[in-house]
């Protein structure tokens, strides 16, 4: 857990726990990139995108070159030295990477290929790992990896029609339908309901804010009454003068300033602005 440090900027923080999986830059000595004692390399990345950090501090280079050294010549990412690759690990380190800049980066988008192809029938992204057992609700894509994908195409610049990326629509329409069901669906079992339906930031996780945010920048969402529902359930979500509140922290981030629960988040608010001018471009 980050600790409590008033004198501490969010990022020093964040630095403050560089060593504690037992190697620099958040990894294990062994190279594991998503162990979260307290914060892995991959959830780095991650946060420090929301903080303003300069793309040449060293903490952040450190850590991009981990991740983009795990990027194989396929395009898939390998997150710790033994152990099967899902979509979701290349998923959550082509985002972390697209965050910080390094959307133009050739192994970036060697993975962003990758999972171009290895899109699942319904459009969206699907881990094969069934921890809840097989069922009907097993048969869909993942949300939760799904909304990942579409944030990295987006910062990508990917999320509208070229000749070289096929139709996200798909994959849109797979996160619009869950609006609707809301049931756990997926291997993993993403679903709907109270704990979605409270403000995380910084977006880690699918949850309400996260999903609207990352729809915002689909043209075919924006227009979807689906998409309307949810935008004006995140509406709701604001003080009386238009600032967000956290309502639900990370809890192992729940010490930094731009995330405490109940109060008002300049930064959460900055990206619920490029929500509203997003639905300003139709």
């Amino acid at each position: 857990m980050i600790k409590d440090n008033k004198n501490l900027t969010d990022f020093d923080q964040i630095l403050a726990t560089r060593y504690d999986n037992g190697a620099d830059f958040w990894t294990t000595p062994d190279g594991r990139l998503g162990i979260e004692k307290p914060i892995s390399t991959l959830t780095a990345l991650m946060i420090i995108s929301e903080l303003d950090v300069p793309r040449d501090h060293e903490a952040l280079q450190g850590a991009t070159e981990l991740v983009l050294g795990a990027i194989r010549a396929d395009g898939r990412v390998r997150i710790a030295p033994k152990g099967p690759i899902y979509p979701c690990h290349t998923a959550h380190a082509v985002t972390g990477l697209c965050r910080n800049g390094y959307a133009s980066h050739p192994r970036v988008q060697a993975a962003l290929d990758y999972l171009l192809s290895d899109r699942y029938e319904d459009g969206g992204w699907r881990c094969k790992k069934f921890i809840f057992g097989h069922g009907p609700e097993t048969e869909a894509s993942n949300p939760g990896v799904t909304l990942l994908a579409l944030d990295a195409f987006r910062l990508a610049g990917l999320d509208a029609v070229t000749p070289k990326v096929p139709n996200l629509d798909r994959a849109v329409e797979t996160l619009l339908d869950h609006w609707t069901v809301k049931i756990p669906v997926g291997p993993c079992h993403y679903g709907i309901g109270n704990l979605f339906m409270q403000v995380e930031y910084p977006f880690l996780r699918y949850n309400l804010f996260y999903y609207v945010y990352v729809l915002s920048f689909y043209e075919k969402a924006r227009k979807d009454i689906r998409f309307i529902e949810a935008f004006a359930a995140l509406k709701q979500k604001l003080d009386d003068q238009g600032h967000m509140i956290v309502e639900r922290p990370n809890r192992k981030l729940s010490k930094l300033s731009i995330c405490q629960k109940g109060k008002p988040s300049a930064a959460a608010t900055a990206r619920y602005l490029e929500i509203t001018k997003n639905l300003e471009l139709d």
